[in-house]
């Protein structure tokens, strides 16, 4: 019987090391803080990226536009942009315009229950496609910036779930049956946001090219209210730096 998969977490462990030799990975991204760190993470790890966003339908094109920017300041030359409508389901905020998105909500509000910004089965979907793209480039490693701390209660941002989809990999692959199928890299997964931040710090991350607003303003100012701003904020101020993306829009 196979050893149960484990989840890299070298940079939440402090280990790791510039390969010997190229490898390549598939990361995720999504323009967001979390993805454009793993990505950074990923390519002082030695690995070549292939970068995959998604236009799913989400409420602003801000996401695409940050993700295209962040992959740029990498230097991953090879970005897939792919269409898959998920607002064709809906089910979400931030796939339904006409819904609401929480706001101004307290620290026990948002560590409660899971939001009504979850998209269904959006990481599975996600990963599904990154899986597809990593056999298909021939990688060893699919990485994604998917946060267990410091997060909205989305049940497939956990470590379990990340375990379970590396099974899933391993059994529904040609390089899975081969006995090299991708292992799934998520450097975040342990990590407070302020630690985040300071990892992405540590490796140059242009952090004023990302957005992690649900509901931005004209232009891409973030509403400074939602979720997933108020843990933006709450992650510079602990770890004593300056988000450059409000400062951008604060001139």
């Amino acid at each position: 019987m196979k050893n149960a998969p484990t989840i890299d977490t070298a940079a939440a462990a402090g280990q790791g090391g510039a390969a010997s030799g190229p490898r390549r990975a598939v990361v995720l991204l999504s323009g967001g803080l979390d993805s454009a760190t793993a990505a950074a993470w990923a390519l002082a790890e030695g690995y070549s990226l292939t970068a995959l966003s998604v236009a799913y339908g989400q409420r602003h094109a801000v996401e695409l536009d940050a993700a295209r920017d962040v992959a740029r300041s990498l230097g991953i030359t090879d970005h897939v942009v792919l269409t898959v409508d998920l607002s064709a389901f809906g089910g979400s905020a931030l796939v339904d315009p006409s819904a609401t998105v929480p706001k101004d909500r307290s620290d026990a509000e948002i560590a409660h229950g899971i939001p009504s910004t979850y998209v269904p089965a959006r990481n599975t979907v996600f990963l599904s496609l990154a899986l597809a793209l990593a056999e298909a480039r021939l990688a060893t490693g699919i990485v994604l910036g998917v946060n267990a701390i410091d997060y909205s209660g989305y049940p497939d941002c956990r470590p379990e779930y990340l375990a379970a989809f590396e099974t899933l990999a391993a059994l529904a692959t040609k390089a899975g049956v081969e006995g090299h199928a991708p292992r799934i890299l998520a450097p975040l997964v342990s990590l407070s946001k302020a630690d985040i931040i300071r990892l992405g710090h540590s490796l140059g991350v242009d952090y004023g090219l990302t957005t992690s607003c649900y509901d931005p303003l004209s232009g891409g100012r973030p509403c400074s209210a939602c979720d997933s701003c108020l843990l933006r904020a709450a992650g510079f101020a602990a770890a004593g730096l300056a988000d450059p993306r409000v400062e951008r829009f604060a001139t």
